[in-house]
């Protein structure tokens, strides 16, 4: 790999891994659509180092809060404020995603990234999203989420294992689905980003040091997908603010559908 094509896939990986467009479908695209060697899921593991290091930057001061909150909780063993039910829901929610990624993570490596699986995905979850987005009134914010919501939100990310769903897109889906607002869905999504985010790379990052060592095309591979994934969240909270999903759903079945046209043309 090259160090153009590492920071090609580590900004792709920063901008799609915070919009609901799916980041390892497009990190398992690039290299089959330029005719790319695959680098595999290790590396792409690997890029999301970047995002979580985005994530923790720009949320810095939840995070600090809710760190706050678990030690209180822990002293105290009360659960009191909206904050420290949050910690209990996060916890809550990342548990499906944990159990599904030690099941499936043999297929996640290699059947869920076909091209068909993933431009189906792709429109199929697309075409949720813009529906739960255009006919789900909203109508609770994040303090007022209660713990089945939580789960129900933690189920959803286990599915974006399957290359096309997308971890964002999944989570921002349920939790307009279930009447979040549309800026209270996305920061619960980031939020709920990083445990299995940072679970997932402790497991998968050895083995991307192990294959392409620590080098030049690793590093700036993860410094481009902090760069552009602080950039996604930065683009997105304010854009949802006064848009609907509407555009992401439209650019996912696009992307599908150019995907089968392609298949279609190879054969």
């Amino acid at each position: 790999m090259t160090v153009f094509q590492a920071i090609v896939l580590g900004v792709i990986q920063g901008l799609t891994e915070f919009l609901p467009v799916s980041s390892s479908a497009h990190l398992a695209l690039i290299p089959w659509i330029f005719g790319w060697k695959d680098p595999g899921l290790a590396f792409d593991v690997a890029l999301h180092l970047g995002t979580l290091v985005a994530v923790l930057w720009f949320f810095r001061s939840e995070w600090a809060t809710l760190v706050r909150n678990a030690l209180t909780m822990l002293r105290t063993r009360r659960v009191a404020t909206p904050e420290q039910k949050r910690v209990l829901f996060l916890i809550l929610a990342t548990i499906p995603g944990g159990i599904a990624g030690v099941l499936l993570s043999d297929y996640a490596e290699t059947t869920f990234r076909s091209p068909m699986i993933i431009a189906t995905t792709l429109i199929v979850l697309g075409i949720l999203l813009w529906l739960v987005d255009r006919f789900i009134v909203a109508r609770w914010t994040l303090d007022e989420m209660r713990w089945p919501q939580a789960l129900a939100i933690g189920v959803a990310q286990a599915f974006a294992l399957i290359p096309g769903v997308s971890r964002s897109g999944s989570t921002i889906t349920a939790g307009r689905g279930l009447g979040f607002h549309r800026e209270s869905a996305a920061v619960f999504s980031f939020l709920l980003s990083m445990p299995i985010t940072a679970a997932a790379a402790a497991k998968e990052v050895p083995a991307a040091l192990h294959e392409h060592g620590l080098s030049l095309t690793l590093l700036v591979g993860v410094i481009a997908s902090a760069l552009s994934g602080w950039l996604a969240i930065s683009v997105l909270l304010k854009y949802v603010a006064r848009h609907s999903y509407g555009v992401f759903a439209a650019y996912r079945v696009l992307l599908g559908i150019f995907i089968f046209a392609l298949f279609a043309f190879r054969r």
